[in-house]
């Protein structure tokens, strides 16, 4: 083939990257960033901004509202109610809601929002202290159930408060909600798929409304942030000026008075901080401010509740000083209010009384675990997942704590017994498994069982293998942490330096709160049961001496002697000629045992099936199909298309519930196979 010039192919290479075509962004990373974050912050950024440094005043000053990004329905009526807002003359004055809102991010597969709906009817809620009732735009009685089954795949949902500040003197707050709903409808252009629950377990009576993510194409509902922050409330302020009439004079005056004293973060603190200059409020009349008599008397009367907190000072005649942990103290002072009308309430319901000594309000972190009776739990947040509860301490005290997660309280009833803040860290356990694998860097279960058996370590309840087997848990615990390796059943991979990396585990998953059903009965079902109890654990210890002799200690003492006398009758115990209790071995196993085969012949039997007990060593292979909740713990029901069993539960089944497992009974436990990619986990 002769060679012809007009066919010769001569690239022309662009530049690096370039696809060449005119919608490709040829503009370097930072530009494009910095385009995306001028778009979302609603202007362009300043240099202080860029920074993170903060501007004069603005430790004082709230951020500016609307300046995130503009899409989404409803920013034309957002427009338009601020300029309404701004043009309302003064006489004209409001009736004032308050509005909280939150946009949830919904994870596949969690159940953190059925949780949610719960809690919001949980009892006590009412005007007449019963359960709350969910309702909708024409129903009273809203299933729950079925509003979270339809949201069950959307990306996220809106929640909000609503909480008109006359709200005792509206004629019908459920009908008020809906005329809010309503109109948020028509603001949106879309109908809402939503569900509300009210709530007058608190000075102010409010509604709860949870709102779907999908409007009615079943497209993701995207509301414009200044619609969500000031639109709501003012349609809401609307129509509770529209049923009781403007706010008069007399009626401004009174609940501002009322704002003096108060233990909270109040209108009045928030004006002092907005004319506060670095910090200093100035109330000399040669200041130049121009304020009312009036004005100034609840300035200067707020700002004498103030000093007696510490939170301000006057440092001359007239000049005040403010302290930078105001409004975070105050706020916290109306929070720490709230827990304790709740566990007064909690205590009222049950013909108790506790003095302010007696109670202890923990938070999220907790030293010494606590343990006792719940007697009341809830919504910390009133809108998130974080759950509190009130417990009953066996100390003879009242405990206040905050889980971070409402799935650990769900299993938790009223009246049940409970450990909060039980340390995960097994530091015996580390130095055990590191002792075991020093050497080799492999630690072998089946070597553990037997040098324990060979020096004869005492273990709970005899079991060697429940002793190795919670050092399994522990590891692979570890495992999923990244610190040590599963090779196979009998052989895990212990790097040198694990105990060091076991604390700094420890360390990182700090002291949380964190709660474990130790029992789902009260005390009175608890004497009568044929399960193993917590009193029955209480007996095998022997050790009494954590109870106190008032409150629920006093209670458990009583308890312990009416269980005692049960298990003498049942024939699990006997009293010797001198009247001591002496109780038969293996008395937990035994009444485990007994109420599972029980337990589980009742269910088998109401579902067709055959009961099968599993015994030790038996492999155990079926669909899990949830839990039973009995005196002895949870349980696993396993269905393996011939028969029925009852199993222990383990935490780490919560995801496989309608899935295959299969796990072998080992000294009274179960060890679990999970999957193929799982491998044997053992969890915790």
């Amino acid at each position: 083939m002769t060679h012809d010039e007009a066919f010769d192919f001569r690239p022309r290479p662009g530049r690096v990257r370039d696809r060449g075509g005119r919608g490709s962004d040829s503009r370097s990373f930072v530009a494009q960033v910095m385009r995306a974050a001028t778009k979302a912050n609603g202007g362009p950024l300043t240099l202080a901004e860029m920074r993170g440094e903060r501007q004069f005043g603005s430790a004082r000053k709230r951020p500016r509202k609307g300046r995130c990004s503009r899409i989404g329905r409803g920013q034309a009526v957002a427009d338009r109610l601020k300029r309404m807002a701004a043009e309302r003359a003064p006489a004209q004055r409001m009736r004032r809601v308050v509005v909280k809102a939150r946009i949830v991010r919904l994870k596949v597969g969690s159940r953190a929002a059925d949780a949610h709906i719960r809690y919001l009817q949980r009892d006590g809620t009412t005007r007449d202290g019963e359960r709350g009732q969910l309702y909708g735009t024409d129903t009273d009685a809203a299933d729950g159930k079925a509003f979270t089954e339809r949201g069950r795949e959307d990306r996220h949902q809106f929640r909000f408060i609503v909480a008109p500040e006359d709200g005792d003197r509206l004629s019908d707050l459920r009908a008020f909600t809906r005329d809010v709903m309503q109109q948020m409808e028509e603001d949106l252009g879309t109908r809402l798929d939503w569900v509300a629950v009210e709530h007058f377990n608190t000075g102010h009576p409010h509604s709860h409304v949870i709102v779907r993510g999908r409007d009615d194409r079943g497209k993701d509902l995207i509301i414009a942030q200044d619609y969500i922050t000031d639109s709501v409330r003012l349609r809401a302020q609307e129509r509770a000026t529209l049923e009781l009439g403007p706010e008069t004079d007399h009626e401004l005056r009174a609940k501002l008075r009322a704002e003096v004293s108060a233990e909270r973060f109040t209108r009045i603190d928030r004006a002092i901080l907005e004319e506060a200059a670095e910090q200093v409020l100035d109330l000399r009349p040669q200041s130049g401010q121009v304020r009312g008599d009036f004005d100034r008397s609840l300035r200067i009367g707020r700002l004498q509740t103030l000093e007696r907190y510490g939170l301000a000072r006057q440092t001359e005649p007239g000049v005040w000083t403010l302290s930078e942990r105001l409004e975070p103290t105050m706020r916290e002072l109306g929070e720490r209010g709230d827990i304790v009308k709740a566990i007064n309430r909690a205590l009222a319901a049950r013909g108790q009384e506790r003095g302010p000594e007696a109670v202890s309000l923990h938070g999220e972190e907790i030293g010494t675990p606590i343990v006792g009776r719940v007697i009341d739990k809830g919504l910390t947040d009133e809108f998130g997942d974080r759950i509190g509860v009130v417990i009953d301490g066996i100390d003879g005290r009242v405990h206040h704590a905050s889980l971070p997660d409402s799935s650990t309280a769900a299993d938790a009833s009223i009246g049940a017994i409970v450990e909060v803040g039980r340390a995960n860290s097994q530091r015996l356990a580390d130095r055990n498994i590191a002792a075991v694998a020093r050497g080799t860097g492999v630690y072998r279960p089946s070597e553990h069982r037997a040098l324990a058996e060979g020096d004869n370590i005492r273990v709970p309840r005899g079991s060697y293998d429940a002793y190795v087997g919670a050092h399994v848990r522990r590891l692979e615990a570890l495992r999923r942490a990244g610190i040590v390796e599963r090779l196979d059943a009998d052989r895990w991979l212990i790097p040198e330096d694990f105990e060091a990396r076991a604390a700094v585990y420890e360390a990182a998953q700090g002291r949380r709160a964190q709660m474990r059903v130790l029992c789902a009965y009260d005390l009175d079902r608890q004497v009568t049961s044929d399960g193993a109890t917590w009193l029955d654990r209480q007996l095998v210890s022997r050790d009494r001496g954590s109870l106190a002799t008032n409150g629920f200690g006093a209670e458990a003492r009583q308890a312990l002697e009416r269980r005692s006398d049960e298990l003498v009758r049942q024939g699990n115990a006997s009293r010797t000629a001198h009247g001591q209790l002496r109780i038969k071995s293996d008395l937990i196993g035994t009444l485990a045992r007994q109420e599972a085969e029980r337990v589980g012949r009742q269910l088998a039997a109401d579902r067709g099936l055959t009961f099968q007990p599993i015994h030790e060593g038996q492999a155990v292979r079926g669909k899990l199909l949830g839990s039973a909740q009995l005196a002895s713990g949870r349980f696993a029901m396993i269905d393996d298309g011939l028969g029925f069993s009852l199993v222990p539960w383990r935490p780490v089944l919560d995801k496989e519930i309608g899935r295959q497992v299969m796990g072998v009974m080992r000294g009274g436990d179960i060890s679990w196979q999970l999957g193929r990619a799982r491998g044997l986990g053992i969890g915790l």
